[in-house]
């Protein structure tokens, strides 16, 4: 039987048979090859659409031809480029053809979409620099620069943070865009004090510092300058004798005696000078507070005497050490010569003791002229004067206090006046 079946199939397998073919050759369009044969590297190294803002990243020529064999013109690095459409050549590279007609390959190596790459909501403070430039947007090309009543080295609040292909803008709200490179994380105020001081009182007969404490920036002429000093000298004596306060040495309260020695030491002041006390030893005992105020709000010679006799041992080795350290230089207490700079650092050290001394400093018989006489914050201040010198050394309570030194020869009271008025007005 299985042979007979066998026989029967030869027939079949003898007979030739038709084929029928459903197989049809398909014709692709470039694009469509460009999306089977395109890979991740492809897709990073080309674009897929038109930019929104396409700039030439290099510069590039420019073709006649889809494949890019004839140049047609070079453009520079910057250029903006005008795309009507995005096309595949036949050697299946992405093309875009330009408004006049020409062709440029869509690499992403020549050009780059010139958008805001990343944005996000901040709350920060700055302090804008000299010539900076507000735009109505994150800076991109063709972005418009805007007018604004903003001023430099003026604080700003900034609400949003912005990275473009240009760098890093900051939005201020109501106003525009700033780029970070005119923008100072810290206040940049004391760039502009050194401006007004270098464009109106640059002469030889100042001596001008300023320090802002929280910052510790400083500007100044002739800093460093040194002339006689007079009673500004004296801040070295209230200095001294606050520290023996706060050290526990003495009490405010304790009394001294005032014996014809206070007024005949090497290094004592001339009694007849400046102050209320009597010119002559009365013998009579005075608090070491009352002698305080009277050296900070009548610069009384006397009472400087009498401190710097017995607290301060004539200036003796010990004072003259405590004194060089703060000052950072050697002060010699009966020549009393120092510069401005000199003097606001023992401004500075009064400031940093926090004592009664600063409210007798504030309130003198010498605030109705130079430093004080214009500012409507709270100052405090030593000055001085001898033959045609005048000085004044000062705090000034402004939002962020800062030292003002101001020595002069030859000098009025306005001049110091009027140097005050322009730094207290840019950093009040």
């Amino acid at each position: 039987m299985k042979k007979l079946f066998a026989v029967m199939l030869i027939p079949f397998f003898l007979t030739s048979l038709s084929v029928v073919s459903t197989e049809k050759t398909i014709a692709l369009t470039n694009e469509e090859k460009y999306q089977l044969t395109s890979n991740v590297v492809a897709e990073t190294t080309y674009f897929d659409s038109i930019p929104t803002n396409p700039i030439l990243a290099q510069d590039s020529n420019t073709y006649k031809d889809t494949a890019l064999t004839t140049v047609s013109d070079t453009l520079s690095a910057g250029d903006t480029l005008s795309i009507v459409d995005l096309t595949i050549n036949d050697s299946a590279i992405p093309v875009f053809e330009l408004s006049d007609g020409s062709y440029i390959e869509a690499s992403r190596q020549f050009i780059y979409d010139d958008v805001v790459i990343s944005q996000e909501n901040i709350s920060k403070e700055y302090w804008l620099e000299d010539g900076f430039k507000v735009y109505q947007a994150p800076y991109v090309t063709g972005t418009k620069e805007v007018k604004t009543d903003l001023t430099s080295y003026s604080e700003v609040t900034v609400t949003q943070k912005a990275i473009t292909y240009h760098g890093t803008y900051y939005k201020v709200d109501g106003k525009g865009w700033i780029s970070e490179d005119d923008l100072s994380a810290t206040d940049n105020r004391m760039e502009k004090v050194q401006q007004v001081l270098n464009q109106k009182y640059n002469k030889s007969n100042y001596s001008i510092y300023v320090k802002q404490l929280s910052t510790q920036t400083t500007a100044g002429i002739n800093a460093d300058t040194v002339m006689y000093s007079a009673s500004v000298a004296k801040l070295a004596t209230l200095y001294y004798v606050e520290e023996k306060l706060q050290d526990g040495t003495i009490s405010a309260n304790d009394t001294l005696k005032y014996v014809d020695a206070v007024n005949s030491f090497a290094k004592a002041y001339d009694p007849s000078g400046s102050g209320k006390i009597s010119k002559t030893a009365d013998n009579k005992e005075y608090t070491i507070d009352d002698l305080l105020k009277a050296v900070a709000q009548n610069s009384d010679n006397v009472a400087t005497n009498i401190l710097g006799y017995y607290v301060a041992n004539q200036y003796d080795d010990d004072f003259n050490s405590e004194i060089s350290a703060i000052a950072g230089t050697d002060i010699d207490m009966k020549a009393r010569n120092m510069s401005s700079k000199t003097a606001a650092n023992l401004m500075e050290a009064i400031y940093n003791q926090d004592g009664d001394i600063i409210s007798y400093l504030s309130s003198t018989a010498f605030d109705t002229t130079r430093i004080s006489r214009d500012i409507d914050v709270q100052v405090a201040h030593k000055i001085g004067d001898a033959y045609d010198y005048k000085h004044d050394v000062a705090i000034i309570y402004a939002d962020e206090p800062f030292i003002l030194s101001i020595f002069t020869n030859n000098a009025s009271y306005d001049d110091i006046s009027n140097i005050a008025n322009d730094v207290y007005a840019i950093l009040k």
